[in-house]
C-alpha cells in the first residue's frame, strides 16, 4: 500500500517537507488554503502522516476543522508552538518537530542545527529530511522534546523581540548587547513557564539559545513578524500577571500595545 502524507500548507517549509517524503516514497496529497479538508479526507482516510504547516494564527483554526480520520497521525512544525495548542484540541500523541533550518524563496533550506523531532512518525521524518540533506534526529521522551520547543521558542521571541531595539543580526546582539539579550531572554522564559504550567532548566535554556546563536551569527534579528510577535507574549503576561518590564518597555517604544 502507498504511503500517504498529507501536506496542510505549502508555503517554504511545507514544500521542503514535501519535497522529503516524495524522496523516501510517499505520495503527498496538498492541502491549500481554502480546500475542504472533509472532502479530501473521504477519499484519503488513512494516511500514515498528516503534516500542518501554516502559518502560527492558522494553527488553531486548522486543528479544530481537522477531520476526525486525520487526528491521530498527526506532524506539527510550527513555530511558538507547546503541548498547551495540540492539547486544546484534544489531541494526545502527535510527531511534533522544531525545525532548525530555514527557506527563503529562490534559495536552498539551510540548516543551523539538526532538527529534533519526538512521536510516532518521528523516524519517518528523520529519513525524508535526511533524504535533502538536511540533518535531524529522533528525541528520546516527551520531556526532551518540551525543552527542544521551549528552547526554539526563546530563541525566535528573544531574538526578535531584542531586534527590534539593536536592528542587526544575531552575533552583534549577543557580542554588543548581553544585558538586553539576559534581560529579555529571561523574560520570554517568564511568560514560556506559564505556558508550559511548569519552571523550565533556565540555565541549560540560556546555553541552548546561545547554542543556536553561534551556529549562525549573521542571522537577522528582528523579521517581519517581530512585533506581532511581541504583542503576543504581552497577552501571554497579561493574562498571567507577569511584569516582564523590559518585553513592555521595548513594546511601548515601538508603539505595540
Amino acid at each position: 500500500m502507498d504511503k500517504i502524507a498529507v501536506m496542510i500548507g505549502l508555503g517554504q517549509l511545507g514544500r521542503v517537507f514535501a519535497g522529503g517524503l516524495l524522496k523516501t516514497g510517499h505520495v503527498v496529497v496538498p492541502v491549500n488554503r481554502g480546500d475542504d479538508m472533509q472532502r479530501l479526507a473521504a477519499r484519503w482516510m488513512e494516511p500514515q502522516l498528516v503534516m500542518i504547516s501554516v502559518a502560527e494564527p492558522d494553527l488553531h483554526p486548522v486543528l479544530s476543522g481537522l477531520p476526525e480520520s486525520w487526528r491521530d497521525n498527526l506532524g506539527l512544525l510550527q513555530n511558538e508552538l507547546l503541548p498547551r495548542d495540540w492539547q486544546a484540541h484534544g489531541i494526545d500523541n502527535p510527531t511534533v518537530i522544531s525545525v532548525w533550518f530555514e527557506k527563503k524563496p529562490g534559495k536552498e533550506a539551510q540548516a543551523l542545527l539538526p532538527s529534533p523531532v519526538f512521536g510516532p512518525q518521528a523516524e519517518s521524518l528523520v529519513a525524508a529530511l535526511a533524504a535533502i540533506d538536511l540533518p535531524a534526529r529522533t528525541l528520546p521522551d516527551a520531556e526532551a522534546l518540551l525543552w527542544e520547543l521551549v528552547r526554539k521558542n526563546l530563541y525566535i521571541l528573544t531574538t526578535n523581540i531584542a531586534g527590534l531595539e539593536t536592528g542587526g543580526d544575531v552575533g552583534a546582539l549577543r557580542d554588543d548587547h548581553p544585558a538586553l539579550l539576559a534581560a529579555v531572554a529571561n523574560e520570554v522564559l517568564d511568560v514560556q513557564d506559564w505556558l508550559a504550567g511548569s519552571a523550565m532548566r533556565r540555565d541549560s535554556l540560556m546555553s541552548g539559545l546561545h547554542e543556536a546563536i553561534a551556529a549562525d551569527l549573521r542571522h537577522g534579528c528582528a523579521g517581519r513578524s517581530a512585533p506581532s510577535r511581541l504583542q503576543r507574549a504581552l497577552h501571554h503576561a497579561d493574562v498571567a500577571g507577569l511584569a516582564i518590564p523590559h518585553l513592555r518597555r521595548i513594546a511601548a517604544a515601538h508603539g505595540i500595545v
